[in-house]
């Protein structure tokens, strides 16, 4: 037997009114030597990338990465991923592939949000914006996972 119509909407009325208080969580403040570290690590990631320097960016990423992109449906996969491994990044960075000049870095890291041993930031250059998960191995944050988006290139006069 189903309420009758005007409860069961009273009784929706409330649960959404309570939602946003029952689902929503407050992150702690992040400790500003945590959030210095893990925005280390993010730009040793991204300075690394732009200053041509395996070295830097390899000592970033966790050995067992997992770095993403995400394409949409393709001729082989319904929901396309672009998939990098450390190995791979490294290389393109040994490449070149996007060394670029010290007067025109135009990049941000900032971290996001730290639960114990893991934590989210973000990273930004005009080429892409990436999403990182980090974990804490002994005094040090890596990169773990690296989601991207390649920004649209500029369309040319």
């Amino acid at each position: 037997m189903t309420a009758p119509r005007p409860l069961r909407a009273l009784a929706v009325a409330v649960l959404l009114t309570a939602a946003p208080s029952v689902f929503a969580t407050e992150t702690a403040p992040i400790d500003p030597a945590t959030r210095a570290a893990i925005e280390a690590t993010c730009f040793d990631y991204v300075d690394g990338q732009l200053e041509g320097d395996p070295a830097r960016v390899a000592r970033a990423l966790h050995p067992d990465l997992a770095k993403r992109r995400v394409l949409g449906e393709t001729a082989d996969e319904k929901l396309g991923l672009r998939r990098m491994s450390k190995e791979e990044l490294v290389e393109l960075t040994r490449q070149g592939a996007l060394k670029t000049p010290k007067e025109r870095w135009d990049r941000s890291c900032a971290a996001l949000d730290v639960a114990g041993n893991v934590a989210v930031a973000r990273a930004e250059t005009p080429w892409f914006v990436d999403f990182f998960h980090l974990g804490k191995f002994g005094e040090r944050w890596v990169i773990v996972n690296a989601l991207w988006y390649a920004k649209p290139k500029p369309v040319k006069p």
